[in-house]
């Protein structure tokens, strides 16, 4: 019964304090809201009393600069104002200089115009005083003023004749000292580090045998054989007197080669009959290919020509099998590059140029039997076809002088050229070619007026000159030099130089009795 009457007292005081409770801290919430905002009223009272002052301050603060930068530009434009006046001053001084000097300028006009009146009348005054004097010239020399002249004229024309030979002689005296000089150097330099030897090529080649008795195989029965090779190669097989050797006689160095490869292997294989025949002859014009290609690489590398087309390392090898003059051309254009690049290294030129277009410039004889033009434009067609640097092109194509080189490698082309070829033993020429040459040279020298006699020595390399006395004085002997050589380089081929030497005597001839 007790614990029921405590219960229900806890439940009692329960209900009634928490409704008490609930309203205690609404009052305290209350207050608390109350005093906050009563804060926050006052700090914001103070910031805007805070943002007053600061906007007060920043408006001084503008203010004094604004009176700054017043103050700053109008003394800025005080000193400009300073300055016009200057200026001003200056120009007004200037514009009374110049009134002075106009003054000045026309009192001198004035004078020069009355000055050049009088210039006049007395250039009147000389004019007839000239006239009066040639007069009395021309009674006192019993001469025309035109005949006069005409002596006048021929005297000068002699000076100057005899002053322009002077000068002529002194100036290709300096020139060729110092030409000569720099050139025998570069070229002497050129021609010792790049010594080849030559050997003159033949039409014919010779076919060692083991034996005599071979000789009757090879012709074979009624001669078939030896007509079966000659057919399938084109070369005439000479089989005479000549020990143990047969002679592969053509023109054509390659087929000659095809013909020696086959009967080479014929002989070793010791079968020759028209079917081994045939089957040796494409054995041997597969071996020629590749010997062909292997010879192009091989001058490529030894040139140090890097990047050509296949097709034009193939050309290049078969130029192992082409001769001018008797002058192998493969081993003629590996020495013109090395000439080349040499003395393009002296000159400080471009010496892969050099040594490309020295390989390259008789590219066309690989082909001139089989297509028509001269080798010069064959070369350049195939260089074009492989899409050859033009640089390149005009080297080979200059290399005879058909066009003006460009550069000075494509010269340098043209000198290595004209070095391999003319030195000693590396080409032979016909009798008919040089007895022309000589002709052309004498008939050259014969066609100039005072010309009494001309002889051409020393191979072609020299051309004696003997001119009539009457007709030659010693000055006008140095003109004639010099067109005779500017003749002959306009007419004539001609590998080195000639020297064109003039003589001119005078014979007085009296007896003692």
């Amino acid at each position: 019964m007790d614990i029921l009457i405590i219960v229900a007292a806890v439940l009692v005081s329960l209900a009634i304090g928490i409704p008490v409770g609930m309203v205690i801290r609404k009052k305290i919430a209350e207050s608390k809201i109350q005093g906050a905002e009563q804060e926050a009223k006052r700090l914001l009272d103070l910031a805007k009393i805070e943002a007053e002052n600061l906007k007060k301050e920043q408006i001084f603060k503008a203010k004094e600069e604004i009176m700054n930068a017043r103050n700053e530009l109008d003394q800025e434009i005080k000193e400009r104002r300073g300055e016009i006046q200057k200026q001003e001053s200056r120009i007004i001084q200037k514009e009374e200089n110049l009134e002075k000097r106009s003054e000045s300028f026309e009192k001198k006009e004035r004078e020069l115009e009355q000055e050049e009146k009088m210039i006049k009348e007395k250039e009147i005054e000389v004019e007839k005083l000239k006239d009066e004097q040639l007069k009395v010239l021309q009674k006192v020399a019993a001469l025309s003023q035109e005949e006069a002249k005409v002596q006048l004229l021929q005297k000068v024309e002699q000076e100057i004749t005899s002053e322009k030979a002077i000068l002529i002689r002194d100036l290709e005296q300096k020139a060729k000292e110092e030409a000569v000089k720099n050139a025998k150097e570069t070229i002497s330099y050129a021609i010792q580090k790049c010594a080849a030897d030559h050997s003159a090529e033949t039409t014919v080649s010779i076919v060692p045998l083991p034996s005599d008795d071979i000789k009757g195989r090879i012709i074979g029965r009624e001669g078939r054989n030896i007509k079966a090779l000659e057919t399938l190669t084109g070369i005439d097989l000479i089989i005479d007197d000549t020990p143990e050797a047969v002679i592969l006689s053509g023109f054509d160095p390659l087929r000659r080669e095809v013909a020696r490869i086959a009967l080479e292997k014929l002989i070793d294989d010791g079968r020759i009959h028209p079917a081994k025949i045939e089957e040796m002859v494409e054995k041997a014009k597969e071996e020629l290919s590749e010997t062909i290609k292997s010879e192009g690489e091989r001058a490529a590398l030894e040139t140090g020509v890097i990047g050509l087309n296949p097709e034009l390392i193939k050309l290049i090898g078969k130029l192992k099998y082409r001769t001018s003059y008797g002058q192998n051309v493969l081993n003629h254009s590996i020495e013109v590059s090395n000439l080349a690049r040499i003395m393009a290294d002296e000159l400080g030129l471009d010496t892969k140029i050099a040594r490309r277009a020295g390989l390259l410039h008789d590219i066309g004889k690989a082909l001139d039997h089989d297509m028509e033009g001269t080798h010069v434009e064959i070369g350049v067609d195939i260089l074009k076809k492989f899409k050859e640097n033009p640089i390149i092109i005009n080297a080979v194509e200059a290399h005879h002088g058909d066009v003006e080189p460009q550069t000075l490698e494509a010269v340098l082309v043209q000198a290595a050229d004209a070095i391999s070829a003319s030195r000693p033993g590396a080409r032979r020429e016909t009798l008919e070619a040089y007895i022309k040459r000589l002709e052309n040279l004498e008939a050259i020298a014969d066609s100039f007026d005072g010309v009494e006699k001309s002889f051409a020595i020393q191979a072609g390399r020299e051309v004696r000159i003997i001119v009539k006395p009457d007709k030659i004085s010693d000055d006008k002997m140095t003109l004639l030099a010099r067109d005779v050589s500017k003749r002959i380089e306009e007419e004539m081929d001609y590998p080195g130089q000639i020297k064109v030497n003039i003589i001119r005597e005078t014979r007085v001839v009296d007896y003692a009795k």
